[in-house]
């Protein structure tokens, strides 16, 4: 399920089958409740931060069969205590099994606390086998890719195809849980609290602003608007819109391509979603730096002065910057005509939407580099990757 799932794990006839969880490095924490066949735990460990102290990933864990093992264990060493907190922590338990015996495990996680994740599996789990779980996540998954009917390719084609919608439905990642009262509720990456509302994470605009939201836009409507409503609490809880969230701000790529993300879904029809506000997040985002370098524009002092980022000025990848600052004041130029915002306020953006055509080289017919008194970069190779441009050479990029 969203936040749950089921393990069966088939054993041969000994008295030694185990079971290992692992509640990764980084800060970690178990309990194992022998009597109720129960470990519960936590995992510090995140992709990027910086985020409050606070974050935890919680756990639980339910069994059908009683542990004639239990015992923590902390880096290599094994431990006979029942609950033990260190960087990289986990449980051993043991089962006395007959020849292909099935032991079935329940688990269910939540970022809130361990009376959600024990909410979450009751809620998605409810009383199912592992068989009921497994049919209704492949009804789900049925449902969800047949949104999209293929025809004429070869079965290997169709696997292909299917295959990579499958996977490209994973991301961004829920962040939100629906509490007791069937509320939508979220742990903030932004403040720690305990906060109300959509919030989403995992995901990088760079990566994904180009093809998967336009693609969600128009096949998935219902859960961008989601995404949509998730954003919103980014501003609101962080001052900025994430360009990558690891769950929080991350300081990876370039751009500001939320401004992308967020057009993309109105001028495609998206609405019922509070845009004026996700407006405002965007022109702040185009005007600022952010407590990061990936976070609002890197460099906007000098591209919004010059209408570029500068090769000479320690500003990694520019080129790149500039290119894909000018993309992200097409689409809010875009968006405020869709607003209906007047031209004292959107022209500005109609104008640095051309900031591109200051990077194009005449004597080469490329993209390439400029420094801060308006000469190019030299020396110059279109085929040089990276430097003035993000994963890349100026081929690529013009």
């Amino acid at each position: 399920t969203e936040r749950a799932a089921q393990f069966r794990f088939t054993f041969p006839k000994t008295d030694s089958s185990f079971v290992v969880v692992d509640a990764q490095n980084k800060g970690s924490y178990i309990k194992i409740f022998p009597k109720e066949r129960k470990i519960i735990g936590y995992t510090s460990k995140y992709a990027r931060g910086p985020l409050p102290k606070n974050f935890k990933n919680y756990f639980v864990i339910y069994f059908d069969k009683d542990f004639s093992v239990a015992k923590t264990w902390s880096g290599k060493d094994l431990k006979n205590d029942l609950e033990l907190t260190s960087d990289h922590t986990g449980a051993v338990i043991g089962f006395k099994t007959a020849k292909g015996e099935k032991v079935n495990a329940r688990t269910a996680s939540s970022f809130i606390s361990f009376e959600q994740a024990e909410l979450n599996l009751k809620r998605e789990l409810a009383s199912d086998n592992f068989d009921a779980t497994k049919n209704k996540a492949k009804a789900t998954w049925n449902k969800t890719l047949s949104k999209i009917a293929v025809e004429g390719g070869t079965i290997d084609q169709m696997r292909t195809f299917y295959s990579c919608l499958y996977r490209t439905l994973f991301f961004p990642n829920k962040l939100y849980e629906l509490d007791a009262q069937n509320k939508i509720v979220h742990w903030s990456p932004y403040t720690g609290e305990i906060k109300p509302g959509y919030m989403f994470a995992g995901t990088g605009f760079w990566d994904t602003f180009r093809a998967l939201y336009p693609f969600l836009n128009l096949v998935y409507p219902s859960i961008n608007k989601e995404m949509q409503e998730g954003l919103i609490n980014d501003y609101k809880e962080g001052g900025f819109l994430p360009e990558w969230s690891s769950p929080g701000y991350a300081n990876i790529m370039v751009g500001n391509n939320s401004a992308s993300v967020v057009s993309d879904a109105y001028i495609k029809g998206l609405r019922g979603y509070d845009i004026q506000t996700l407006w405002e997040a965007l022109k702040h985002g185009a005007n600022n730096e952010g407590p990061m370098a990936a976070v609002g524009r890197d460099g906007v002092k000098y591209y919004n002065e010059l209408g570029y980022v500068p090769f000479d000025v320690k500003k990694n990848e520019n080129a790149a910057k500039t290119l894909e600052y000018s993309y992200d004041d097409f689409t809010i130029y875009q968006l405020g005509r869709a607003l209906n915002k007047p031209a004292s306020e959107i022209e500005i953006y109609k104008k640095r939407a051309m900031n591109y055509k200051n990077l194009f080289d005449p004597s080469s017919g490329l993209m390439r580099g400029k420094n801060q008194d308006g000469t190019f970069q030299t020396p110059f190779s279109p085929f040089k990757w990276g430097g003035a441009f993000t994963e890349g050479n100026s081929w690529h990029y013009t």
